[in-house]
């Protein structure tokens, strides 16, 4: 098999374990989130450590994600209100395009954030977030609640999303600039410091 051919099954292994560890952490949630949360910990260390299609480039010194402790008050299932429709351009660190359409916002503790729709990958809603904490004690460009596209699903019904902060992770290029991942829009800047979600490797 050609190494393209590879490359992609490897890809595709990648996308499937995560599917399922966003599966399990709906599930666990439902009972207990703080279980969940610590199962997505050690799970998501177990892939960056060993799986081909980590981000990070070298495996072998890899001692683990960081995390801020599980807090619950940044744990909420809201509804998404209406706004009005709006596609925004946002750059990555390298300077690619990606288009955003706005879908609604919701409000949670600290502020409000907007979800849009994302179209890479065949589309899925997009939600990131940039506090204070950014640049300071998590990564600089923002991290990822949800990125539906990618797998990174939370749960909600209806018209509502569950929105944990618990679960905001660093996009790829925060472990190797070759990456290009969308910046966080004005929209999901948040005056408050979110000490919740993943935080720099070295705190």
């Amino acid at each position: 098999m050609s190494s393209v051919g590879t490359g992609a099954l490897s890809l595709l292994d990648w996308r499937r374990r995560v599917n399922e560890l966003y599966a399990d952490v709906r599930r666990l949630s439902a009972e207990d989130p703080s279980e969940a949360h610590r199962v997505w910990r050690e799970r998501r260390d177990d892939l960056f450590a060993s799986h081909d299609q980590s981000p990070v480039p070298d495996r072998a010194a890899f001692n683990g994600l960081s995390y801020f402790p599980y807090d619950a008050a940044w744990r909420a299932e809201v509804e998404v209100e209406p706004a009005p429709a709006r596609r925004l351009t946002v750059q990555s660190g390298t300077g690619e395009d990606f288009d955003l359409d706005r879908l609604g916002i919701v409000a949670i503790p600290g502020g409000t954030l907007e979800v849009h729709w994302i179209d890479v990958y065949g589309g899925g809603v997009f939600v990131p977030v940039h506090d204070l904490t950014s640049g300071r004690t998590s990564y600089g460009g923002g991290r990822y609640v949800l990125d539906t596209a990618k797998g990174a699903d939370l749960g909600g019904a209806g018209d509502k999303l569950v929105i944990d902060l618990n679960f905001a992770y660093s996009p790829s290029c925060a472990f190797d600039p070759r990456w290009s991942c969308p910046l966080a829009p004005q929209g999901n800047r948040l005056s408050v410091a979110v000490e919740a979600g993943e935080r720099l490797p070295s705190l």
